[in-house]
């Protein structure tokens, strides 16, 4: 008995996470070509998949999607990088230290509960409708998981680790750099997997902006003319490039904290 039940569990562990991964989408896909074909629904709400592959390859042969998609991604790294950089810069300094903290995180906690689509009529008066404004509108939203991470990461330091820093005489500089950061890193890197995301949430609303390029202004274009195939064209790219990003800072993070031991789950 014990045998056939270790050879289906080897045979499990055997299988790559990544085909795993494709069994639900796949099976979704399926299904919707059915019901597509099927005549049930019309094409113009609920595009075939089929219907749609051919969309995405005739816009990469046309060059008008690599055009639109190299927009795109320069809003989002320029925007995420600017917002990141100061959030942890900022979440550093008002963790660290409690006088900071009471001039700098009431205001910081404020801002976080504004939404990015209530300033963005700001940005573009103070602003206007060019790159400037919807860089900055990705930075302002990119900002907040980074910097409340960061904060929470560092006020998560064992107090004792402190103690023995002040008995070994660690400098400020040391205590940073041997004993916040890496105690803190795990929360960093996940502020920086949550900006991520809401960096390419935030993209889409930036390319309402009076945009004439990037992948949130191809959905709205398609929308307009009804080309749905179209829209989800751009959805896809959105949800497979955000995919992409958010597993290099996972990979990121199993190197850089390899050292942790970790709860995985229950096989």
């Amino acid at each position: 008995m014990n045998q056939p039940v270790a050879r289906e569990k080897k045979a499990r562990k055997s299988i790559p996470i990544w085909v795993k991964g494709l069994v639900l989408p796949l099976f979704i896909i399926v299904i919707w070509q059915i019901v597509s074909s099927s005549g049930v629904v019309s094409a113009t709400v609920l595009p075939s998949p089929l219907q749609i592959i051919i969309t995405f390859y005739n816009l990469i042969v046309s060059g008008v999607l690599f055009s639109h998609l190299q927009i795109s991604i320069y809003r989002a790294v320029v925007g995420f990088l600017l917002g990141a950089s100061i959030a942890l810069v900022l979440g550093f300094v008002v963790g660290f230290s409690k006088h900071s903290e009471s001039y700098i995180d009431p205001t910081m906690q404020m801002l976080r509960t504004i939404p990015s689509l209530a300033v963005t009529p700001l940005f573009i008066l103070w602003f206007g409708f060019d790159e400037l404004s919807k860089i900055l509108l990705i930075a302002f939203a990119s900002f907040f998981p980074v910097y409340v991470n960061t904060y929470n990461g560092i006020r998560s330091v064992d107090s004792k680790l402190f103690e023995v820093a002040q008995v070994l005489e660690f400098s400020k500089w040391k205590q940073l750099t041997r004993l916040i950061l890496p105690s803190a890193l795990s929360h960093i890197l996940v502020g920086i997997r949550l900006s991520i995301g809401i960096a390419w949430l935030s993209l889409v609303v930036a390319e309402l902006m009076g945009s004439s390029a990037g992948i949130g202004y191809m959905i709205m274009d398609a929308r307009q003319f009804s080309q749905t195939d179209k829209v989800f064209v751009g959805i896809i790219i959105f949800g497979v490039v955000g995919k992409l990003t958010d597993s290099l800072v996972r990979i990121l993070e199993k190197k850089l904290l390899k050292w942790r031991t970790n709860f995985e789950g229950v096989e």
